[in-house]
Order: C-alpha cells, then structure tokens, then sequence
C-alpha cells in the first residue's frame, strides 16, 4: 500500500488554489486524521508555463491522460467548472478505479444520478459537498445523517449572489440596476449576471437536493424558473407593507406522488427563519418526519468555504482508504413524475394597475373567482390622478399555476387594466 494518499487536482484556480493552500498548511493536521499524509501527485491545468504557489512544475500537466498513467492517484479532485471537460474526466477517473471529490454544481445536476452509477460499478466514491451551498454541510447529512427521514420538502436560499441583491433591494430601497451594479462592483456578480439572476445556477443546485432527499432524479430543465430582473423597489415597499420580505427561494417538495420544483421570487414573512437570510449568505432548510424542521445556514461561495466542503469529501475518502472500508452502496432512485408548472401551487401576490373609476376590483375579482382563486387582500397602495391611475396589490389563497395563468390572461384583457405588473410566490 502506497506510503501517502495520492490526489490529483483538476483545475487549481480560486477554490483549487485554496485546497492547495489548506493542503500545504494543514499537512500534519490531516496526516493525523487519516492515519497517512496527503500528497498531492499531480494537477492539471491549460496553461503549464504559469507558476502556482503550492505547486511543483514537475508534477503540473496539461494532459489529463498524465492523471490516468500516475497509478499512485487515489483522489482525483475536479475543480474545473462548467460541464465539459469536467463531466467526461469525472467519468474517466471514476472508471478507472479513482475516487473522485467534485464541486461541479452543474455536471452533478444534469449527470449526477448516471456518474453515482458508475462510481458503484467501479467500487469507487463520487462526493460532491461543494457542489451546493459552499461551505454549508448539507449532502453529506442528507446522504448519511437524515436518511431515517421522509423528506418532504427542501427550501432554499442558494444563490449568494441573488441574495445580496435582493437584501440591499430591500434594505435600501433601490431598483435591480442599482443593485446589480453594485454586487459586481464588490465582486459578488459576474460581468454576465445570467446565470444568477434569472435562477440557473439556483436551479442546478435545487437539482442536485431533490435528487438527495426525494431520491428522484430531477433535470435542471424540469425545474420551474422565474428570475429576479423584473423586481423593483416598489415590490419590496409593498412586500414590507404586508409584512413579507421577497427571497430567491428554490423549492422542491412532495405533491401527489411527485415532486415539485420551482426557483422563484418569493414573498416570505417576515418572522420565518429564512427571511433572516441576509446578503451573501445561503440556507438550505429540511423538513422530514422524524425530525421536524432543520435550518442550514452559512457562506455558500467563496475559496475558503468551499475549500472547506471540499476538503471533508477528500479527508472522508481518505479514511475509508486507509481503513479499507468499502464505499457505502449507492441510493437507488425512484421513478416519480416532476409536476409541470401548471399543476404548481402557491399563494400569489399580484401587482396591477388600472384605471381609477368604480367596478374595477370586481370585475378582476369575477375573474379570479370563475377560476376557483380567492381573494385573500386588496390595497390600494398609489394612484396617480394625471394618469388617471391607480395600483392594486392582490394577494391569493392556494392557486394552481394553470388556473392563474387563465385569470391572468383574461384580466390583462380589460379595457380597466393598464398592467399587469409582477406576480410572486407568497410562502406558506
């Protein structure tokens, strides 16, 4: 048996550069706890003139081939991003024999239930902590210390990003340019926010916890996705007046013998845990029978963090190494449908102008009424006399998407209604 635990880094940019670090300066801490060092063999990256702190020349590479010839690679640990080449080098290693540690949040969401196969085929692990929520522990306790529950419901703020916008929205008082401006100042959003903003990223990792707690394999594309671009100051004004906050809220529960997934803006009261979430922090919260209601809640991004989830995947299969333990046998995944939008339920909160005359508010009312949508409030918040206008804000009971989506369309067809502005999700 090999003198050290042979590791392979795919990709040392901001998180890889990190393990690095943490795997220089925690030698003896980590050798202790796995009972032999950790050693780090080889690293693939594209550019192999560029120096890199950590990192010998001699072992730096630009051939994943070079990771598959070294047979003293244990770990291969994937920290490339983006699903290709990372998805295709995963399922090399793993077919190899090789355990492999990923933070990819897109490949695990979109190939995740196909790669976990395969690590069982091969004897071999596939653990991805990183791959949501950072620095939060949150697979591994849904993989091991929760599976004496029936899960029914995920609900989660994953997007640090979305969050920190829409904290300063709220705080503030700004409009989503302002917001958006200044989370890229600050380095919290990308140049190109897209993948943020209108809920992608939020949706992969939804994918990746529907397919934990449910065992359900749930594609990112089955997940219902609504973005933030449309929110403005006024939403957030009204939202308080009710007493909500307005969250990027992914959820995914149980509903006549399926699943249910969504990543929407959401009106939350304002005395529930996760309306506390606040700036660039993530909470992923659990809801299982035994149980009850658990609350995870912790950076979600950053080197450090996600070093950190990284670093426990890679030290848990450092253990099982050393002790020669078998990989525990895989979940199997069950075969339930992913409900459409159309069969979604919520409560709803509707944003609508119209003209300020008499019988407006029953006639939208009639409406939602022929659709079996009641009412649960109506304020008048501002009217503007020269325009001769006013703005309702609506809030629903439980409603399905399909018969909203009918009430919508007749109530934009009134003569009375100038707009139909937006229209959330309300929790609970």
């Amino acid at each position: 048996m090999p003198s050290s635990i042979g590791l392979a880094i795919l990709g040392p940019g901001n998180v890889g550069s990190g393990v690095v670090a943490a795997l220089r300066n925690g030698v003896a801490r980590y050798g202790a706890q796995v009972g032999r060092p950790l050693e780090i063999r080889r690293a693939l990256v594209r550019d192999v003139t560029r120096a890199r702190d950590g990192l010998d020349a001699s072992i730096v590479t630009s051939n994943f081939e070079d990771i598959l010839a070294d047979p003293d690679v244990q770990i291969v640990v994937e920290l490339m991003g983006a699903e290709h080449p990372a998805r295709e080098y995963i399922e090399a290693a793993l077919a190899s024999g090789r355990h492999v540690v990923t933070a990819n949040k897109e490949v695990m969401a979109k190939a995740g239930s196909e790669l976990l196969a395969i690590a069982a085929k091969h004897n071999v692990r596939l653990l991805y902590e990183a791959s949501v929520g950072g620095g939060i522990p949150v697979i591994s306790p849904l993989s091991r210390d929760l599976l004496a529950n029936d899960i029914t419901a995920v609900t989660a703020i994953i997007n640090g990003t979305t969050n920190y916008m829409l904290t300063g929205m709220a705080q503030s008082g700004t409009d989503y340019d302002v917001a958006l401006a200044e989370a890229q100042r600050l380095g919290y959003a990308e140049p190109d926010p897209t993948a943020d903003v209108e809920g992608i990223d939020a949706s992969y990792k939804l994918a990746i916890l529907c397919g934990l707690a449910f065992h359900v394999a749930v594609a990112p594309d089955e997940v219902a996705r609504q973005g933030i671009t449309k929110l403005g100051a006024k939403d957030f004004r009204y939202a308080e007046a009710l007493g909500y906050t307005i969250k990027l809220l992914a959820t995914g529960r149980l509903v006549d013998g399926g699943v249910v997934a969504s990543v929407q803006p959401t009106l939350i009261a304002k005395d529930e845990p996760l309306a506390k979430v606040d700036g660039v922090l993530n909470a992923v919260q659990i809801e299982g029978d035994l149980v009850g209601r658990v609350l995870f809640q912790g950076r979600g991004a950053g080197a450090n963090p996600t070093s950190s989830s990284v670093l426990a995947d890679v030290l848990d299969i450092a253990r099982d190494i050393v002790g020669e333990r078998r990989p525990p046998e895989a979940i199997e995944y069950r075969k339930l449908p992913v409900h459409p939008p159309a069969m979604h339920s919520s409560r709803y909160y509707m944003r609508v102008t119209v003209s300020d005359q008499p019988s407006v508010l029953a006639r939208i009312a009639g409406i939602l009424g022929e659709r079996e949508i009641s009412i649960a409030s109506c304020i008048q918040f501002e009217t503007d006399d020269s325009a001769g206008t006013a703005e309702l804000v609506i809030t629903t009971h439980h409603a399905t998407g399909a018969a909203l989506d009918a009430a919508l369309a007749e109530i934009r067809a009134l003569d009375v209604v100038v707009e139909v502005g937006n229209v959330l999700a309300m929790a609970g």
